[in-house]
């Protein structure tokens, strides 16, 4: 099973003020995954990504990108885990998200 690209989607209070925290850290806007207009944006540095989200989430969220988001749910409902939000439609992009056991949220999120 193949998780794809991870990184870490944080909840911040500030986008900008922690745009500037995480340049200054040496992290770098990735162009096609940015809209601070709409208070999120995707940065990297070498292979560790982060996304920040301003009003989004409650709490950070593990994140994972595969390309096939839905056979990734249905080996985890297969094998017990319960979705605490399913995926949607049968084609397309999409993501679910689940809980672990210390009730840490994980995303997969297929786009």
């Amino acid at each position: 099973m193949e998780l794809g690209q991870f990184s870490d989607s944080l909840t911040v209070k500030n986008i900008t003020k922690s745009k500037v925290f995480y340049e200054t850290l040496g992290f770098k806007t990735r162009p096609e995954c940015n809209s601070i207009a709409d208070k999120w944006l995707v940065l990297q540095k070498n292979t560790t990504v982060i996304g920040l989200f301003e009003g989004m989430f409650e709490s950070n969220i593990l994140t994972f990108n595969p390309t096939d988001v839905r056979s990734i749910e249905k080996h985890l409902t297969d094998n017990n885990i319960k979705m605490t939000t399913p995926t949607q439609g049968d084609s397309g992009p999409t993501h679910c998200v689940l809980k672990d056991p210390d009730d840490n949220t994980i995303m997969f999120d297929q786009f």
